[in-house]
């Protein structure tokens, strides 16, 4: 009897890329048109210098995967999304493979623009800079370190270390962040950035509890 092999080795390119995914050393998710050179630059538009267009949320055809970059894009996707997403990144991420992750800082979108008993002008503008930050330029979830943290954990990475801005023990990893940046607020960066690797066993079981609370609100599984 024929193997699988053989049927799928024959089959459509669509099926055969699910069979045969590619290798690729570094990717590059959501890059837009900040292509990086000796990278795969992939988004879902077809932008100047992107290599592939591909919407992630449904996978990632490719295997043995050294680096994966992605800088101000899961604040864009949902949370099920980026859950989803993580997991993808490390199924195909080799064992010693590293994802770095660059997304607005919610710590520091809180402790600079929120004072409690504020009023008039100042509570207005609060209010208005708050909602757009969680809200504007197609944002769904921003994360502070302990929530990206647990879904790196959940996703299966062993290891979560945050990174300053354009800084990384890796070489390839290094000066990749190009998004304009706001100064320090009380210590806090406005972007946190981290680095995942590793594989691991799971999240604390609090994490899973929040995490069930919040999709249940939104009436997401």
């Amino acid at each position: 009897m024929p193997s699988l092999y053989h049927y799928a080795s024959r089959a459509p390119m669509k099926i055969r890329k699910v069979f045969f995914p590619a290798r690729a050393e570094r990717l590059h998710i959501g890059s837009g048109p900040q292509r990086l050179d000796g990278w795969i630059n992939i988004d879902n538009v077809k932008y100047p210098g992107v290599d592939r267009v591909l919407d992630v949320t449904h996978g990632l055809p490719y295997r043995d995967v050294r680096f994966i970059f992605a800088e101000h894009f899961i604040e864009h996707l949902s949370l099920n999304e980026v859950m989803y997403l993580l997991r993808e990144c490390r199924r195909v991420l080799t064992d010693d493979g590293v994802l770095r992750l660059s997304t607005p800082n919610l710590d520091w979108v809180w402790a600079s623009h929120y004072e409690l008993g504020s009023e008039g002008d100042d509570a207005a503008r609060t209010c208005f800079l708050l909602n757009r930050a969680f809200r504007g330029w197609g944002h769904q979830f921003l994360y502070n370190i302990e929530v990206l943290r647990g879904l790196l954990l959940d996703a299966g990475f062993a290891d979560v270390v945050v990174c300053a801005y354009g800084e990384s023990t890796h070489p390839e990893l290094r000066n990749l962040e190009r998004h304009e940046r706001s100064e320090d607020f009380e210590g806090l960066a406005d972007i946190l950035v981290v680095e995942a690797s590793g594989r691991g066993a799971g999240a604390p079981p609090y994490f899973s509890r929040w995490r069930h609370e919040f999709l249940h609100a939104l009436g997401a599984k």
